[in-house]
């Protein structure tokens, strides 16, 4: 429906590419695995239908908050949605950095909470200005006893209603307190499994440059994993594949683009159709593997020369010399 409808939602992903995707992600129940998407949080639900409510995803969004209008339309049960976590982007740089802390996401619901309390008093302040202006005007056309009586029944109705909506402000404040709460909970519970490094795999589908959050995030993939990068474009996808080839740590790196016809499959009249997609998009895959040490460490470079060194300088090996046979 996406695709048909609005697939600028979507970044234009075709659904026989989204089965790509989860078929080189390994998706599977019991996998602990990252998405980064902004596709209205389809690629979400396909993982978390394919997951079927066991194992765990970590959603990384990037602004406030993450987008899942997509995801609500599958009508999953609330056992699926208690292994979905969501981090925020802009804090994975201080997790990789180790400078990651509680503090940096409790401060913001403080600082918003407040916010909302003090437009809450001035609310009440102007209710109050807004009460005595009324009272002033109903004592100064006391003379017109008709308009009298039309005044305090209009005046009367507000005024039972106004107890009534001071409650529910701050019923509003203190539910919107708890979620704030309860979402940092998450964060945390969030930020401790990505810090373990050892995700099942990693899912990127984003209107943003692939290239920086590949690099970024395939630190908290464990070796032998998979990764499944999508873009709407080539082009950037090619510049991931050679970043990744100069970085190395990944094998298996595989561009490819689905190719998608329509048949029309009927008596005597089955033939493919004559308007097809032009495009689904591209999809870059791999696995990664450990570092090699001799990259990470450069005394080790230094012993691995001098021990190639040593190798050449070496002495051939005689050639035996073959007796000769008298004729």
């Amino acid at each position: 429906m996406y695709y048909a409808r609005e697939p600028g939602k979507i970044n234009h992903m075709r659904y026989d590419t989204l089965a790509q995707m989860l078929t080189l992600g390994n998706i599977r129940a019991g996998n602990k695995m990252i998405v980064m998407e902004t596709c209205a949080g389809l690629v979400l639900g396909a993982m978390m239908e394919r997951m079927g409510g066991f194992g765990s995803i970590i959603q990384l969004y990037p602004g406030g908050g993450p987008v899942r209008a997509a995801t609500a339309c599958f009508g999953f049960p609330k056992s699926f949605l208690s292994g979905l976590y969501e981090f925020p982007l802009n804090k994975v740089d201080s997790l990789l950095n180790g400078t990651f802390s509680a503090e940096m996401l409790s401060s913001e619901p403080k600082d918003s909470a407040s916010v909302e309390e003090s437009n809450g008093t001035l609310e009440e302040k102007q209710t109050s200005e807004q009460e005595k202006e009324d009272s002033v005007a109903e004592a100064q056309e006391s003379h017109h006893p008709q308009e009298q009586e039309t005044m305090e029944i209009v005046s009367q109705d507000p005024e039972y209603k106004e107890p009534k909506e001071r409650g529910s402000k701050k019923d509003y404040i203190q539910e919107k307190q708890r979620r704030q709460e309860e979402q940092r909970k998450r964060h945390l519970e969030a930020a401790a499994l990505l810090s373990e490094r050892n995700a099942d795999g990693l899912i990127v589908a984003s209107r943003f440059h692939p290239t920086p959050l590949l690099l970024t995030l395939l630190d908290f993939v464990a070796p032998s994993r998979p990764f499944v990068v999508y873009c709407q474009y080539k082009e950037p996808l090619l510049e991931c594949y050679t970043k990744l080839r100069e970085r190395g740590g990944v094998i298996n790196l595989r561009l490819s683009e689905t190719w998608l016809r329509n048949y029309q499959v009927l008596p005597d009249r089955s033939h493919p159709k004559l308007l097809m997609s032009g495009g689904g998009g591209y999809l870059l895959s791999g696995f990664t593997v450990a570092m090699d040490n001799l990259k990470a460490d450069p005394s080790l470079k230094s012993n691995a020369s001098t021990l190639e060194l040593h190798k050449t300088e070496e002495p051939a090996a005689k050639k035996r010399k073959c007796p000769e046979s008298d004729s």
